[in-house]
């Protein structure tokens, strides 16, 4: 089965119907882009995609992740794309969020190679995949950690953002450690960023994580890290 034609034209529609020629040109610019941009903001897009979203009811699996696809892989405007990760996160989507799901995940952060859409589907769809299915997932987040692609990597450092007291702190260490000679400002980024949201569940497992990984650790991973330590003589 294909993608809902009727969701692919009412999204694309709707996005026509609210863009801000006033504000398209400078987004492109901000975002380092190649697609265009129709103009539509963050709180609007959300706004306008709500009523479809509402009532998108997809007929299995097949057709799901067909209407994402399509969405993804003939966006004309960088919009089209929010739209479809909107849709991959849909509620009636619950059900296929499992390993199988990754392929699709891996191509949305191959394709989108850029922070904006990598984080969302990092955070949010592959972490939740890895939450529900650890036993099946762990060992493709490793995998992930030392894949040639750069945000395939990010990804894997990323995937656990949200899960605070659930956080494997395990798979953590490994891909930290995985990505550590990696001179590329996104991976020391994600380092710190992951590091710094683990910190606030167990800021001592942190602290003890930094000090062992000493110099091994960059500068702006430290300095990212280190951020929710009081009393760290590396915290901000």
């Amino acid at each position: 089965m294909g993608a809902d034609p009727d969701v692919v034209a009412a999204v694309r529609a709707a996005l026509r119907a609210a863009a801000d020629p006033t504000v398209a040109p400078g987004q492109p610019a901000y975002m380092k882009s190649a697609m265009p941009y129709h103009g539509v903001t963050a709180p609007r897009l959300k706004q306008v995609l709500r009523p479809i979203l509402a009532a998108y009811g997809p007929a299995d699996r097949d057709e799901w992740e067909a209407t994402v696809r399509t969405l993804w892989d003939e966006a004309t405007h960088r919009e089209e794309r929010y739209a479809a990760t909107a849709l991959a996160r849909h509620r009636t989507a619950r059900a296929w969020q499992d390993r199988a799901a990754l392929d699709l995940y891996r191509h949305l952060v191959v394709t989108g190679a850029w922070w904006d859409h990598v984080d969302e589907v990092a955070s949010h769809l592959v972490g939740g995949v890895l939450a529900g299915h650890r036993d099946d997932v762990t060992p493709v987040m490793r995998a992930w950690a030392v894949d040639d692609d750069l945000w395939v990597r990010r990804t894997a450092v990323l995937c656990q953002l949200s899960h605070r007291a659930d956080t494997d702190a395990g798979l953590l260490r490994d891909v930290v450690e995985a990505n550590l000679d990696d001179r590329s400002f996104w991976l020391r980024k994600a380092i710190g960023w992951a590091l710094r949201e683990y910190a606030r569940t167990d800021p001592d497992w942190v602290r003890a994580e930094v000090d062992r990984l000493g110099d091994r650790l960059s500068g702006l991973s430290r300095r990212e890290a280190t951020k929710n330590l009081t009393g760290s003589r590396d915290g901000r």
